[in-house]
């Protein structure tokens, strides 16, 4: 007897019966229509009409959020896009109490990310983006927690405002540049100021000082050949000086 035809009987049966479910997946188990039980990943046998093998793929995923257009609480119009990533933790779940999971995660996504940006201002939104991503991402979670998924991370990506509003924030920006620079320097002048009466007010008090300044001050300017120096004398030393000339041709 030949071995062939019980050999393509053996492998047509392992084809009809036989059911691979992949390490990255979860096979839920129908029998006449109801659960029955979870199968994990290896060859399983299914038998067919009965019974039937719905596979769910448990690796981590990433939902693309599109453009959604919100206006932010002090009314601005913006357009705003994300990205989430979730994984499915209770595969039962994921199958049994929600039509289509990865529909069901993009959806509830564009409405939370619609609402939770609708409650911040355009400069909350633009200065903590990391911390309003954060509180999209815990209210996502705790809504998908009935359907076995776990939301693991949300980022925003673009937030697009538009041109006219653009230019106006770069011109603030540009304006508030300004403002520091004009206050530092004040600042600088007030203590450098504050640092020459201070300096003023030693060399008043200590006996000689001024004199050896000035003398310093002489010292630095014969330093530099290319240097004029002009002295001022008050006029009393100019009327002395004729006094004593008059006298000496006397």
């Amino acid at each position: 007897m030949s071995l062939v035809p019980i050999i393509i009987g053996i492998i047509f049966l392992a084809i009809i019966f036989i059911k691979q479910v992949d390490q990255y997946e979860k096979g839920l188990l129908f029998t006449l229509g109801k659960f029955s039980q979870i199968k994990e990943p290896g060859w399983r046998i299914v038998i067919p009409i009965i019974q039937k093998l719905q596979k769910v793929d448990i690796r981590v995923k990433a939902v693309d959020v599109p453009d959604q257009e919100v206006i932010t609480k002090d009314n601005i119009p913006v357009n705003i896009n994300a990205v989430v990533y979730y994984k499915v933790m209770d595969a039962e779940k994921a199958i049994l109490e929600v039509e289509n999971f990865f529909y069901a995660v993009s959806q509830l996504a564009q409405t939370s990310m619609r609402n939770s940006v609708g409650e911040k201002t355009l400069d909350e939104l633009l200065q903590k983006r990391a911390e309003i991503a954060e509180q999209i991402k815990v209210e996502l979670d705790q809504k998908t927690d009935p359907w076995g998924i776990d939301v693991q991370a949300l980022e925003l990506k673009d937030v697009i405002i538009p041109e006219q509003l653009k230019r106006t924030i770069s011109k603030e920006a540009e304006a508030e540049r300004e403002k520091r620079a004009v206050i530092i320097k004040a600042d600088g002048d007030r203590i450098a100021a504050d640092n020459l009466a201070a300096a003023a007010a030693k060399l008043n008090e200590t006996p000689g000082a001024m004199h050896l300044r000035t003398l310093q001050a002489v010292n630095d300017l014969s330093s530099d050949q290319s240097n004029t120096t002009i002295w001022m004398l008050p006029i009393e030393v100019l009327e002395t000086l004729k006094s004593v000339g008059k006298a000496l041709n006397k």
